[in-house]
């Protein structure tokens, strides 16, 4: 028969992609008319680049992103806390990307159009109710406009449509809206100079007051500089009246601005790339509880609908592009069938549930929090305020929750085994 996947954003497109390599036949249904290259930056960790690589991505992720080759931390005056080798730099058999969230989706988007046909990655399409049938699923969509489509009949139905999961509403009616933390995220991207490596990630601050930057396309030929994604982030009061989490709202630079007016530390010019960026988005930093269970029957949740996390430590489009690739595993080893939904469960959500608590403790830019309690006037060498060990432990313990530690990842074998042959493009 043939897997449904609800919803058109990385995760989803991923499994279709890996379902495609392993020989079974899928659709994706997206609710939106059309998918659209809407978004910021993103990061794609080692571990999940290998996954898109394993796809024949390669060389449109380098046509289109930047290589990462290092994450720096600094304090709110512009001093260095720590820096560690990122990608190939630091070991890995793969590189990380910094890209454009949109244009990744519309690389994925391309490849399963191309591979699986148009007519197998449907628009406009929400997913409304479903019955489970004597052989698998079936689904029942509604438009734009609240009018019925056809039904679909399948063997599985995975969710993969985001934090505002229907499915997920459905199974979880007492959840509510997402939780938030009390801060915000305005993003935005400006083309800049080049700084440190001219491939650096960076966050300078604290959790309360930051701002992270890294380029997410090369030097242009005109100008010389690339286009640099860019986040500045606040926490407000208890009382601030938030507005819903809506990734394509517009953000005001007048609301934020004046918190990172001192904040050019010679090497970055932060209210530079505030003033002069090309758009700003909004985006209040929200997550949900973990959940007990996501598998009922032949139907599971896969990314953002099943752990929504913070935005920290470049975590969750890497984490939907390995459910994607682990669920795939488990259906080419025990078919289109409830067990392969279970397996899958059981290796991903103990997993993802570490990292969305991990992540509310602020993952591994802790770093920033201690300095900021322990010498929030500065310091002259960050050691005379943390040791060594202390931030390697940080460091180090993220990528194992993550699973993106350099010498296990290198020596694992590959998730999928694909039946199929898909040449490198």
């Amino acid at each position: 028969m043939t897997v449904l996947i609800a919803g058109g954003g990385i995760g989803g497109l991923a499994l279709a992609l890996s379902l495609h390599q392993i020989g079974v036949k899928c659709r994706v249904f997206e609710s939106v008319k059309e998918i659209k290259p809407l978004g910021v930056g993103i990061n794609v960790l080692p571990h999940a680049g290998r996954e898109l690589i394993e796809l024949g991505l390669l060389e449109e992720l380098d046509r289109t992103g930047v290589r990462t080759s290092e994450l720096a931390y600094f304090s709110k005056h512009g001093k260095q806390i720590w820096s560690e080798p990122r990608g190939l730099e630091a070991g890995y058999k793969w590189p990380q990307f910094s890209i454009h969230r949109g244009e990744l989706q519309l690389i994925l988007l391309r490849a399963v159009i191309e591979r699986i046909g148009k007519e197998n990655a449907l628009t406009g399409h929400h997913v409304s109710r479903w019955e489970e049938t004597a052989n698998g699923v079936r689904v029942f969509f509604t438009g734009k406009d609240g009018e019925a489509l056809p039904s679909e009949d399948g063997s599985l139905l995975i969710a993969a449509d985001g934090i505002h999961s229907a499915v997920r509403a459905h199974y979880h009616p007492e959840e509510g809206a997402p939780l938030w933390n009390r801060r915000i995220l305005w993003r935005g991207v400006t083309k800049g100079k080049p700084y440190l490596s001219g491939r650096s990630m960076i966050m300078a601050g604290y959790p309360q007051v930051k701002f992270v930057a890294y380029p997410i396309s090369r030097e242009d030929s005109e100008r010389g500089e690339p286009l640099i994604n860019w986040i500045a982030e606040r926490e407000l009061a208890a009382d601030y009246e938030w507005r819903r989490e809506d990734y394509n709202r517009a953000g005001k630079p007048e609301e934020f601005a004046p918190w990172f007016k001192d904040w050019d530390f010679g090497w970055l010019d932060v209210p530079g790339l505030i003033r002069d960026a090309e758009y700003v988005f909004e985006y209040p930093v929200v997550d949900r509880d973990p959940l007990s269970r996501w598998t009922h029957g032949r139907v599971t949740l896969l990314g953002d609908a099943a752990h929504p996390m913070y935005p920290i430590g470049s975590n969750g489009s890497s984490q939907a592009i390995l459910d994607a690739r682990v669920l795939a595993r488990e259906i080419q080893d025990k078919g289109e069938t409830n067990a392969a939904l279970e397996a899958y469960e059981a290796e991903r959500r103990p997993a993802t549930s570490q990292l969305v608590l991990l992540n509310r403790g602020n993952g591994p830019e802790r770093v920033m929090e201690m300095v900021e309690q322990r010498a929030p006037n500065g310091f002259n060498v960050v050691t005379d305020v943390l040791s060594k060990e202390e931030l390697e432990e940080v460091a180090n313990n993220y990528k194992r929750v993550a699973g993106f530690q350099v010498e296990g990842l290198n020596a694992k074998p590959s998730i999928v085994q694909p039946r199929m042959a898909i040449a490198a493009k």
